[in-house]
């Protein structure tokens, strides 16, 4: 049974830990206005922000995925936590001391399994730091000091060394009350015919750790020439290590990366060390595998967007061996999911930087990575190199080769010069080879069966462009998006009681469509900076309820209504009673009924006197997409001129009132149209009544606003 933490310490620590700290470490956070910040979502691939971090309230919302929450949420979704383990983890760094109650989810003081596995970590890791200051570590430490790292540096990036044991580290574990469950589970031993085993015998061990700095693998290279025994050998796939989504060295990387705004990627762990003592202090590397995708989505949150990436530079770093140049190319054929600047550092000689440091000084180092070659140029060079330029059909063949490259250029005064400077290479005149390029440009693609290179901006695809029903059938005049993400296409006409389909993702959205009774110009959400009609991007969005069912704040009465309950949930003291007289049935846009139904279910503003106010309404919500509008509507800037004030409360409350009368007051004028004033004489004269009654109302609520 059960491991259940002490409700206070829970709130102690959802009080102590910082959205910021936390958030920033794994995102790269700019002012977006009226105390929030922004950047790339964790939770999503996109190249603009629509992240959202509200310090004052502790949340995080994503404008275009609907992810949002608080601290130990965040800690849930992005570390794949459970609850237990999210709170244990934020109170070890707050150093906050966690009480258990008994009959809970666990026993008392039991600890989560990723708890368990990361202390296990920190324990093998101090074990092969002792271990490496022992006889048995010689040629480890002459390894060390033939590669220049002296003790200093051996201490700062804490390697160590795994004894030729079948069962020291195991043996050491278990002393330390660590199950063999636990020590195989961690990937720090295999299973062998006597139980488990030591996984890493006579090794150089590099700790692997996670933005936080906790240990979640190793690296270990052989000490020997044995060709049976792997040279490198890595931690396996475990709970708390995925290779694919790690980089050696990015959390002592992290801050300086966003700092320089540019990240340079290495082969090798020693290469990792090699750079930073040379002071290019934004060095990582991969795990035992290629630089791949999600290793781009890691260092584009860090580096996030600034003037279209402007400045924000990837060097990368390869050999000069035939394996380098198969790396460059890979790195080239990713280059468009980056939209940072692309650059390789190859050293003339070969040498990888540690190589370089050790036979010519850190200056060398720093001078590497300073004269780097654009990714692309590199990649023309390396094909140009195969074939005989000498002769026509050699040139031929190379043109045909990388006219694609210069093609993919995203930059057109940029791809203009490596036009010009491609006929100088191939020793053909610029007219001859800018046909060939600007065919491909228009064509927006690459070389005939192979990769498709998407345009800068996406292209001028998207999602559906017209729209019929729901589902966003196409309705009888439309013009349809291509397939990709980009500008939205041009609605067409929507369907009897048609919705409007969204729009493309991408700089602007799609108009939405127009025609039945519930068609119209409610579609066409970009995600861009221009969203399409009545349901704009960022903040204008709603995660987890349609577009067609929540209109944007350029709707006036939808953007009345949106501003109320920002107020409720981020002012509720400021609000109070005045937010608290108005009903759910004055709200047009039923999710934003459905919150203000929640707020009054949860107390009304009345009650929202501490941190714990979103989290009460949200208990109150009837489902998932209203708990997370609940979310959203916390994080989202209130559109004052000033700081909030009650009279901008009122202002606010005295908008939608004053929308609800005029509802009301159409609704009357239509009914009196309707009645004959002879033959229904007392309903017609109590409804004029009425009527003379809404109008004198909503004169004096103009009065007041």
């Amino acid at each position: 049974m059960a491991g259940r933490i002490n409700d206070d310490d829970i709130e102690r620590v959802r009080k102590a830990a910082s959205i910021v700290d936390i958030v920033g470490a794994v995102v790269q956070l700019r002012s977006a206005g009226g105390g929030n910040l922004k950047g790339l979502c964790p939770f999503h691939d996109e190249k603009s922000p629509s992240f959202q971090v509200s310090p004052a309230k502790n949340f995080y919302h994503c404008f275009g995925c609907g992810a949002g929450g608080d601290v130990i949420k965040f800690m849930i979704e992005y570390d794949h936590l459970t609850f237990t383990e999210a709170v244990e983890r934020l109170a070890s760094q707050y150093r906050i001391e966690l009480r258990y109650t008994e009959g809970g989810y666990t026993k008392q003081g039991e600890r989560s399994e990723r708890t368990r596995l990361i202390e296990a970590h920190k324990v093998a890791a101090e074990f092969f730091v002792d271990q490496l200051a022992t006889p048995a570590a010689a040629k480890a430490r002459e390894f060390l000091a033939g590669r220049g790292f002296d003790a200093a540096a051996i201490e700062k990036f804490t390697v160590g060394f795994a004894p030729e044991s079948w069962e020291a580290l195991v043996r050491h574990l278990r002393g330390r009350g660590f199950t063999d469950r636990e020590i195989l589970a961690g990937g720090l031993a295999s299973e062998g015919r006597r139980g488990a085993m030591d996984r890493f015998r006579n090794r150089l061990m590099w700790p692997i750790a996670d933005l936080s700095g906790d240990v979640i693998g190793f690296g270990g290279r052989r000490l020997t020439d044995d060709p049976e025994t792997p040279k490198y050998l890595n931690s396996p796939e475990t709970p708390i290590y995925k290779k694919s989504s790690v980089l050696y060295g990015l959390e002592m990387a992290r801050r300086e990366i966003v700092k320089q705004e540019r990240a340079v990627v290495v082969e090798g762990y020693t290469d990792v060390m090699a750079c930073h003592l040379a002071g290019v202090t934004t060095a990582v590397a991969t795990c035992g595998t290629a630089f791949g995708e999600e290793h781009i989505k890691i260092l584009r949150r860090l580096l996030a967007d600034r003037n279209q990436f402007l400045g924000v530079e990837v060097v990368f770093t390869f050999d000069g061996d035939s394996a380098g140049q198969k790396a460059a190319m890979r790195a080239y054929l990713d280059e468009d999911k980056f939209v940072t600047q692309t650059f390789v550092a190859v050293e003339p000689n070969g040498m990888d930087p540690c190589d370089l440091r050790l036979a010519k000084g850190d200056a060398a180092v720093r001078e590497l990575v300073a004269t780097r070659t654009r990714l692309f140029e590199f990649v023309i060079r390396a094909e140009l190199a195969k074939h005989n330029l000498d002769e026509s059909e050699g040139r031929v063949h190379a043109l045909r080769v990388t006219a694609p490259i210069v093609a993919k250029i995203r930059d057109s005064a940029l791809r203009n010069d490596y036009t010009r400077r491609l006929a100088g290479w191939l020793g053909l005149e610029e007219r001859d080879v800018q046909p060939a390029v600007r065919r491909l440009v228009a064509a927006g693609g690459n070389r005939a069966a192979d990769i498709v290179i998407p345009p800068a901006d996406g292209g001028n695809g998207g999602g559906r462009g017209g729209f019929g029903d729901r589902q966003g059938r196409q309705g009888s005049n439309n013009r349809r998006g291509g397939p990709g993400g980009g500008y939205g296409g041009q609605g067409g006409q929507g369907g009897q009681g048609g919705y409007g389909g969204q729009g493309g993702q991408g700089r602007q959205g799609g108009q939405g469509g127009y025609g039945g009774d519930r068609g119209g110009n409610r579609g066409g959400r970009g995600t861009g900076r221009d969203g399409g009609y009545n349901a704009p991007s960022g903040p204008d969005g709603l995660f987890g309820v349609e577009a067609a069912t929540v209109p944007g704040q350029r709707d006036p009465v939808a953007g009345a209504e949106r501003e109320a309950l920002k107020m409720a949930l981020q002012y509720p003291q400021l609000a109070g009673a005045t937010f608290d007289g108005l009903a759910p049935e004055e709200f047009t846009v039923p999710a934003y009924a459905a919150v203000c139904a929640a707020v009054r279910a949860a107390g009304g503003c009345g009650a929202g006197h501490d941190n714990s106010w979103t989290a009460r309404v949200q208990d109150q919500a009837p489902d998932d997409a209203i708990r997370g509008l609940v979310t959203e509507l916390t994080v989202e800037t209130v559109h004052s001129r000033g700081p909030a004030d009650e009279r901008y409360v009122a202002e606010v409350m005295t908008r939608v009132r004053i929308h609800t009368v005029d509802r009301r007051i159409k609704d009357v004028r239509s009914r009196l149209q309707r009645l004959n004033p002879v033959a229904q004489q007392e309903e017609y004269n109590k409804l004029f009544g009425e009527l003379v009654a809404l109008e004198q109302y909503k004169r004096g609520l103009a009065e007041v606003s």
